[in-house]
């Protein structure tokens, strides 16, 4: 694999600039191999050929990521940092400009518990199975809310507003106070950080004046190296139903009786409704059941719905804390759930010293990743999200919409409805082969097609893949696309040189616009 490097970067330059970094971090955390360029590149790619780093630095403090700022400054080297690259379906661990050097911060695993308070300090390397072992092995009585695939970092997961599956499941949400690097080797702390040994920094999210921790999110204003997390108090007891619904449209009158209970906060979590496939990819394979190219058949569906037991949707319900007050809220949904009439309907109880469930239960895992080898070969996923409003009616156009389209291109409909407190996230998964050319050729448009058709009912993406940022961007377009315009106006500032995460979420600085590309 030969080294690409961005443009305008003579070989001279970079040799010089790989010197002077690797004299910071140190031979043994200075990867420019081919072998360690193809470790970060992007395992799900839809094109193999884009995004290829030139190498990466895996730096273990944060003064070794200052100095390793100014030395790319200096040579005007782009930087991409990842906490562990983990963010699979989205581009992993690499980088959206070709060339970039990867910062690779997934030695970085200092956790601090504030056990009275239920809140963390975590730096990026960090993983939930770390954070979740950390507590268990220190018997500390507060649960973390983990992804459903649980192998990535509590603070990659958050930056880029991933969600988990317990009241505190808006992990963006939960972060209170970060340390952060900027571009020219600054180091700040946010909120009460400010504040020279503060003992609220992880308590109190704003501060004094203007309150600057979303401005890290999805975004490359700065390198998070550390992060305040807010965590749940262990509760007394979890009751929950798993159910069942057996026509598609039944996820309409499903929403309408979910969502004004999450509203109210009758139901404290916010669930996610998923369709057969979502539960069926993990347990078994496609070519199991069919070798017919082109999306699966209504016959393929009721086979395997009927050996698994599947209803067409699924959705987990719990309601957590003191047993008396959990007893009454799930007697709430228990009765509206009833009333629809789903097709099974099963009761769960977990009481304090039971074992935790997966998931539901802060717990975390990675089975579902098996969905990956849905199709076999070089199996992969990329992720398509809107973000809509809380309307059984609006979503069932949506999926009426988005299942046509995975007709039209061939593909096999994976896609669930995630509860916010206000919104819903239509989470859409392409299963991929990546050694089926045909089927690799209709991803691109595929997915630029959903983008579009969502932009023309008025929804965005919440977050994409590498090869759509910029699209979707381009579709945050009022006034003549101001938030853009300020995103780069913000990006100037506090980036001349463009070194830190060039072409994140669709942010390009000035000095690479060129490379942008919608």
């Amino acid at each position: 694999m030969n080294t690409i490097l961005p443009n305008g970067i003579s070989n001279t330059a970079f040799r010089s600039a790989v010197k002077q970094f690797t004299a910071c971090v140190g031979e043994e955390y200075a990867f420019f191999d081919d072998l360690d360029r193809a470790s970060y590149a992007d395992k799900f790619a839809i094109d193999d050929a884009a995004h290829h780093p030139s190498g990466a630095l895996a730096p273990a403090t944060v003064e070794e990521i200052r100095a390793l700022v100014k030395v790319a400054a200096e040579h005007r080297i782009p930087l991409w940092p990842i906490s562990r690259g983990k963010n699979l379906g989205y581009g992993g661990s690499a980088p959206a400009l070709a060339g970039s050097v990867v910062l690779d911060l997934s030695r970085m695993k200092k956790i601090e518990v504030d056990e009275a308070n239920g809140t963390v300090l975590v730096e990026p390397g960090v993983g939930f199975y770390d954070l979740y072992d950390h507590l268990q092995t220190k018997g500390i009585r507060l649960w973390l809310s983990v992804p459903a695939n649980s192998w990535g970092s509590v603070v990659g997961n958050a930056l880029d507003r991933g969600v988990g599956y317990t009241p505190y499941g808006d992990n963006t949400a939960r972060i209170c106070g970060m340390e952060v690097v900027l571009a020219d080797g600054d180091l700040l702390r946010t909120g009460m950080g400010a504040l020279t040994q503060s003992p609220t920094w992880q308590l109190y999210r704003y501060g004094y004046g203007p309150s600057w921790d979303q401005l890290f999110c999805q975004s490359n204003f700065g390198i998070v190296t550390k992060m305040g997390m807010w965590l749940m108090p262990a509760p007394e007891s979890v009751l929950g139903l798993d159910v069942e619904f057996d026509r598609p449209e039944d996820l309409g009158p499903l929403i309408d009786t979910l969502g004004p209970l999450r509203r109210e906060g009758v139901l404290q979590q916010s669930p996610t409704i998923g369709n057969w496939l979502r539960a069926a990819a993990v347990v078994t394979t496609r070519n199991q059941w069919t070798t017919k190219p082109g999306a699966l058949d209504d016959d393929v569906i009721s086979a395997i719905r009927k050996k698994f037991g599947m209803g067409w949707w699924g959705v987990s319900l719990r309601v957590y804390g003191r047993t008396a007050v959990a007893r009454e809220s799930m007697n709430i949904i228990d009765k509206a759930i009833t009333a629809l009439g789903p097709m099974t309907l099963k009761r769960t109880t977990w009481k304090d010293g039971d074992d935790r469930e997966a998931i539901v239960g802060g717990v975390p895992m990675t089975f579902p990743l098996q969905s990956a080898n849905w199709h076999g070969g070089r199996g992969g996923h990329v992720g398509f999200s809107p973000v809509l409003p809380q309307s059984g009616r609006l979503a069932v156009e949506q999926f009426k919409r988005t299942y046509a389209r995975y007709h039209e291109f061939g593909m096999d409909y994976q896609g669930s409805f995630a509860f916010g407190e206000r919104h819903l996230i239509n989470v859409n998964s392409v299963l991929l082969d990546k050694d089926d050319a045909a089927m690799m050729k209709r991803v691109d448009p595929f997915l630029r097609t959903l983008i579009a058709d969502a932009r023309s009912n008025g929804y965005g993406e919440y977050r994409t893949h590498l090869d759509y940022m910029d699209a979707v961007a381009e579709t945050y377009d009022f006034n003549d696309h101001a938030m853009r315009r300020l995103n780069e106006r913000v990006k100037n500032a506090l980036d001349p040189k463009g070194i830190l995460a060039p072409g994140k979420s669709g942010i390009w600085p000035a000095v690479h616009q060129r490379e942008q590309k919608s």
